[in-house]
């Protein structure tokens, strides 16, 4: 077959230790369809002070990948908040083969098409204390990753036509052919079958099937020589999709294999009819108009002789059982838009939602691609207690991605088939709410499915006559319960990718900031807090002195320092005893120009200058004072905004006093 290689790359970012969601580096790539495989490359380089850092420790280097959504991942094993669900991703690290430099090689086969997100980040810092060296003495050491992807993928995949025989012919030196066939919504079976297999004896051929993607050793599989006829039949597919068919060759299997593919899908809307042949418009499918060639396609070497291929003949289409899947009709859900990550899904005629003895009440909630993956997906049931009419019965709440759960066993109580797996709620009149969050949840259409089941002395039968009604509340929100009081939920960005984190204070920590295991008590802050306030009661004696001296400029120094210096490290507690008297970056900046004025105005007194030159005094003064509020407005934690102002003024003191 024809292959066609995307190279994609990304700027390196430096990384930084794990403290946070918040303080990892996310990266974004796509991956078309048809892909067969996707190498990632991930380059991880040192430096420090813009040349390679052969000195630099070695530190490993953790990398995360998930398909569809963010990786939610807790490297300190902390604790997530209630009734979170937390979905699985693939990590490794990174150790260092050279002094300055590593690679590491990722390999994916028949990865899942559309977006694919990388997560990575240093170990968690050991707790030493480290000072900012930017603008400073020497440079830190900086840890850079890059990551590079590599994508192949075929072109003019054959499309089967549900309803239409395929012909082909697998030549000796070809080992597979590759079709493709688009599942639309209200599926509720595909059935693949191999016919007419002739050329070798017992239909030498392997048959796989998988959605989304070509197939895999592990995907679903049959062996075509020990079943006859040779049919595959998947349940519950996923709507709107593409389903990948693999039809492969016995090894040592001499001489060519002809035979036909046909392709069947169920329509559950009306469960006694298959769906009829396909018609030449794309649309009565709702099929993409992204079509691969008509014909079959051989995994070898070269294609198989074209002589065969691309004949369709009609096949007579089977009548399913009347007691086949059945599915019931969607209803939608209308999505306002409130804030980045802040959207709600109304119901129509709710948000009380009835459920019907008989029958489940289905929703969808659409949630867009890349705008919708960054935030997290709530779900709130609550059952009205008083429309159970004094029956026992609970209701059970079935979330399920890209398809519904719809399971002919109204006595069934599980989410989870062989091929899907779901979200389980359920509320009765004891436990009358039930909540779901989903961080980073995938997106596409997420199928919500209520039935109501009535409790007996043999388990869970369906109810007779009970109408349960149930308040239904569905909404994006940026993170889990805004990070509580002891966090800051983050709005994040790369590259043009948004994401929301929390950042944890006081020493808590957690994906919510809800686990306590290392969390400071209100009487430690407390204190902490007080302590640290009254620490510049120290500032009263210089005042009295510089009072008494008739320094009064610096007494009024001395005593703006210790003011907004007291209520500067009341408003910057981690914890919530926070006392603020005005905004934050006011009283910082105060803070920061009164301490270093402080200094300052010290030395310059210290120099005790002679009468003759006393007016320099009030220049340099004034002079110190404008120097350093620009000095503050460019970069508040440099290092030289310390050293350069108290090194100038110890110059001028010493001048002062070798003249003198």
């Amino acid at each position: 077959g024809l292959f066609v290689t995307d190279y994609f790359t990304r700027t390196p970012r430096k990384l930084s230790p794990f403290r946070s969601f918040a303080s990892i580096e996310l990266f974004h790539f796509h991956i078309p369809e048809d892909t067969v495989i996707a190498v990632w490359n991930l380059i991880t380089f040192k430096e420090q002070g813009g040349t390679f850092g052969d000195q630099c420790p070695d530190r490993s280097i953790t990398v995360y990948f998930r398909s569809g959504a963010p990786s939610v991942i807790n490297p300190l094993h902390t604790h997530f908040p209630r009734d979170t669900a937390v979905p699985g991703s693939f990590a490794l690290t990174l150790t260092w083969t050279l002094p300055n430099r590593t690679t590491g090689v990722f390999n994916v086969t028949s990865p899942l098409p559309g977006d694919w997100f990388l997560a990575a980040h240093l170990p968690k810092d050991e707790g030493k204390i480290s000072v900012k060296v930017k603008g400073g003495l020497y440079e830190e050491c900086q840890y850079l990753f890059q990551p590079q992807l590599i994508v192949q993928r075929l072109v003019n995949i054959a499309v089967l036509y549900p309803g239409y025989a395929t012909e082909q012919s697998m030549a000796p030196h070809n080992r597979s052919c590759l079709y493709k066939v688009f599942v639309p919504s209200y599926t509720s079976r595909v059935l693949v079958e191999v016919l007419r297999c002739r050329g070798a004896e017992g239909c030498p051929l392997w048959l796989r099937v998988r959605a989304k993607a070509p197939p895999l050793h592990n995907s679903t599989a049959l062996d075509c020589r020990e079943h006859a006829p040779c049919q595959l039949a998947l349940d519950l597919p996923f709507w709107q999709h593409w389903y990948y068919v693999l039809v492969e060759k016995h090894p040592g299997v001499p001489g060519t294999v002809s035979f036909q593919v046909t392709v069947q899908l169920t329509d559950c809307s009306r469960p006694s009819l298959a769906r009829p042949p396909f018609l030449p418009s794309s649309a009565s499918m709702n099929m993409p108009h992204s079509f691969g060639s008509a014909g079959g396609l051989a995994l070898g070497d070269s294609p198989a002789p074209t002589s065969p291929n691309g004949t369709k003949h009609p096949v007579p289409t089977p009548t399913a059982s009347a007691g086949g899947e059945r599915c019931w009709p969607v209803r939608p859900t209308l999505r306002n838009e409130l804030d980045t990550f802040s959207v709600h899904f109304y119901i129509f005629f709710g948000p009380n939602v009835s459920v019907p003895p008989d029958r489940p009440a289905l929703f969808v909630i659409n949630l867009l691609p890349v705008l919708d993956s960054g935030g997290v997906l709530n779900l709130e049931l609550r059952l009205n207690v008083s429309s159970l009419c004094g029956e026992n019965v609970t209701v059970f709440g079935c979330l399920n991605h890209e398809v519904p759960l719809m399971s002919g066993d109204n006595a069934s109580v599980t989410c989870e088939t062989e091929s899907l797996a779901g979200f389980l709620l359920s509320v009765n009149a004891t436990a009358s709410l039930s909540r779901l969050r989903i961080p980073y949840p995938q997106t596409g259409s997420w199928y919500l499915s209520l039935r109501s089941l009535c409790v007996t002395e043999h388990g869970f039968e369906p109810c007779t006559n009970v109408t349960a009604e149930v308040y239904l509340r569905a909404y994006l929100s940026p993170c889990i319960n805004d990070c509580g009081i002891y966090g800051q939920c983050k709005l994040l960005r790369t590259n043009n990718y948004l994401y929301a984190a929390c950042e944890c204070k006081a020493g808590w920590n957690g994906w919510g900031c809800t686990d306590n295991a290392e969390a400071f008590s209100y009487g430690f802050q407390l204190l902490s807090t007080l302590l640290l306030c009254l620490s510049n009661v120290m500032f009263v004696p210089p005042v009295a002195i510089a009072v008494r001296s008739h320094y009064l400029l610096e007494a009024a120094v001395y005593i703006f320092t210790m003011f907004f210096s007291t209520f500067y490290h009341a408003c910057d507690q981690p914890g919530i005893v926070v006392f603020c008297i005005m905004e934050y970056d006011v009283l910082q900046f105060c803070d920061f120009l009164g301490s270093l004025m402080s200094v300052w105005v010290t030395v310059i007194a210290m120099a005790r200058l002679q009468p003759v030159v006393k007016q320099a005094s009030a220049v340099l003064y004034l002079l110190g004072a404008m120097l350093l509020s620009m000095a503050l407005q460019m970069d508040r934690h440099g290092l030289w905004n310390l050293l350069g102002p108290s090194l100038f003024a110890l110059g001028i003191m010493a001048v002062a006093w070798v003249r003198r």
